[in-house]
């Protein structure tokens, strides 16, 4: 009878470390998809955040959002008031 005392306590031991190495394994690929699942939120987090800069700077330098050119207020340079040029004091005639 004693023997069979033994065989279930071995078979009780047996079934326990199963259960645990299999919550061993459970728990390690958890981390792992969890690890995976970040870097992949990360990267594409980080690829969102690029497509939306650079449509907000390809909106307002190329598209609709472009700032229209208005006509400057500054006067322009007229020819009108150029200062007459005097006389080459060589060619003038010598007394």
């Amino acid at each position: 009878m004693a023997a069979g005392g033994k065989d279930r306590d071995a078979r009780a031991a047996r079934e326990r470390a199963r259960a645990y190495q299999a919550r061993q394994e459970f728990h390690e690929g958890q981390v792992r998809r969890r690890t995976r699942d970040n870097l992949i939120a990360g990267i594409v987090g980080g690829v969102l955040i690029l497509a939306v800069v650079g449509g907000q700077v390809a909106f307002y330098t190329v598209g609709p959002g472009k700032p229209v050119p208005s006509p400057s207020t500054s006067p322009s340079p007229s020819t009108s008031t150029s200062v007459p040029a005097s006389p080459d004091p060589e060619s003038s005639p010598t007394p």
